[in-house]
């Protein structure tokens, strides 16, 4: 396969910002240009919840702007990915300002949910700590974007992401709030440092903030500091030690605006924000164990990129995978699930999923959807045991789980909700809200998580399955029990239905 060139646009709180790049047939990319423009979206939704139509008009004259440099490198707009982040996700007339940059310039904009956010920051950080990410995953580890809207977070225990937050914590949001208070300096100090307080006291229910060694911090704001006062780490990152980025904020915090436009010869727009975006990062970084900061130089829009191209195959896509599932069971013992029981489902499961392909012709999607599903589908016991699958599916639907989009956490939901009792119906508004393409994966993978939780009805991982074998209307299933089976081959007589109408096979135990 040849090189293709790839566009990603986002549209953010302080600005819209372009990338496009070279892709590979390996999925590798190289850049060929970054653009941005500075608009002030933020500024209207977070004092009125409205992108004003001055703003609207910039927006549009921005990205015709960025539909002329495409063109230069064969681009058409509707091949862009064009994102927008959390003005937008806030703005009531985020519908009519998505529809009229659509007619008025021909790109699509995805207005894209905080979690997803996370994973792009997540792919965007692998690829600049390449071979150094291992090390870092010895250590217990934060991962920090301060943008103009919100604060991005995520917590690592070894690699491993416990929790992913999004706070409502930005730049822009900040300076509003401050100027409605006269422009204190010390309110601002004072506020900054009450929410930031508030933020990790609810953090350390993740993980113990003292114990964090890596602090990773991207955005322009930490670049800037990496570049006065880091040092050269590896060609995608620089280091900052702890005490001379902390030496850093103290003195910058006696510039105004103009004087730092003038000091270091930057915008005035990122200017405004760039205090504020340092106080909050040292008051993360003063709660942690951490001796130094990590700047990769590398943003959302490379995630994006990455994301796009491939390049999260391999290697990237299996750490990937495992940081999904990890924040999976993460969400299931924050409910105090039965863990014994959900690994024991989920191995059932995948074992049905895999030998099954060419009945169900689903992939990897759809794989890790029914391994989500396998390991959180009675974490509604945590509410009430009787009707727990309609509560598991109402935790799942209302959670957010690191790596999966809004409508694969919808079909998750569904999932849990389907693995006993009724099936589906068209009088269930949140399975009949899906595309027919997905209502047909929830049957399919419905149907199997049904036969691999009737596998452990007891909840004791008494048998394991060892093969199966189809005939023309049976499937067979082998396990390496001894003994007794009269009580699953009674679970798979009251929940195989479901999987017998979806593959028209039977299911027998021995």
């Amino acid at each position: 396969m040849g090189s293709r060139t790839e566009a990603v646009i986002e549209i953010g709180s302080t600005g819209i910002r372009a990338l496009v790049a070279n892709v590979s047939g390996e999925g590798g990319y190289e850049i060929l240009e970054r653009a941005g423009k500075p608009v002030a979206l933020g500024r209207d939704v977070f004092t009125t919840s409205l992108v004003s139509r001055e703003s609207t008009r910039e927006c549009i004259a921005v990205l015709r702007g960025f539909r002329e440099l495409l063109h230069t490198y064969g681009v058409e707009p509707a091949s862009a990915r064009v994102i927008a982040t959390s003005a937008l996700r806030e703005a009531e007339n985020r519908d009519a300002f998505v529809d009229r940059v659509a007619m008025r310039t021909g790109f699509r904009v995805d207005i894209i949910e905080a979690i997803e956010e996370s994973h792009y920051m997540y792919l965007a950080v692998q690829r600049a700590l390449g071979g150094d990410a291992k090390y870092f995953a010895r250590t217990n580890s934060m991962i920090i974007e301060v943008g103009g809207g919100s604060t991005e977070l995520m917590l690592l225990r070894r690699g491993r992401i416990v929790a992913a937050h999004s706070l409502r914590l930005g730049t822009v949001r900040i300076d509003e709030q401050s100027r409605a208070a006269m422009g204190a300096s010390g309110y601002l100090m004072r506020f900054l440092a009450d929410n930031v307080r508030t933020a990790c006291d609810g953090l350390e229910e993740d993980l113990s903030l003292a114990g964090v060694r890596s602090f990773i911090v991207i955005g322009n704001d930490a670049r800037f500091a990496a570049k006065v006062a880091g040092t050269e780490g590896r060609p995608d990152y620089s280091i900052i030690p702890r005490n001379d980025f902390l030496a850093l904020v103290d003195r910058l915090k006696g510039f105004s605006v103009d004087g730092l436009v003038t000091e270091y010869r930057i915008s005035y727009s990122d200017a405004e924000a760039l205090i504020p975006g340092l106080v909050i990062t040292a008051l993360f970084l003063e709660r942690t164990g951490a001796e130094e900061l990590v700047v990769p130089r590398v943003s959302l829009r490379d995630g994006l990129l990455i994301s796009m191209s491939g390049e999260a195959g391999g290697d990237i896509e299996a750490e990937l995978h495992k940081q999904i599932v990890g924040s999976v069971v993460g969400l299931g013992r924050r409910f105090h699930f039965d863990e014994g029981h959900a690994n024991h489902v989920a191995e059932h499961a995948l074992f049905l999923f895999d030998r099954l392909k060419e009945s169900h012709g689903m992939g990897r999607r759809e794989r890790l959807l029914l391994e989500s599903a396998a390991y959180l589908h009675d974490i509604g016991n945590f509410i009430r045991t009787s009707g727990h699958h309609r509560h598991s599916e109402y935790i799942v639907q209302n959670s957010e789980i690191f790596g999966l989009q809004r409508d694969e956490l919808t079909i998750v939901a569904n999932l849990v909700r389907y693995h006993r009792k009724a099936g589906p119906s068209p009088s269930h508004a949140n399975y009949m809200s899906l595309p027919r393409e997905d209502r047909a994966v929830v049957l399919k993978l419905s149907a199997i998580l049904r036969v691999a939780d009737a596998l452990d009805r007891g909840h004791t991982q008494r048998l394991k399955l060892v093969e199966l074998e189809m005939k023309e209307d049976h499937l067979v299933l082998q396990t390496d029990c001894q003994g007794d089976l009269s009580l699953e081959r009674l679970s798979l007589a009251e929940k195989s239905d479901m999987f017998e109408d979806v593959f028209g096979l039977q299911v027998v135990l021995i």
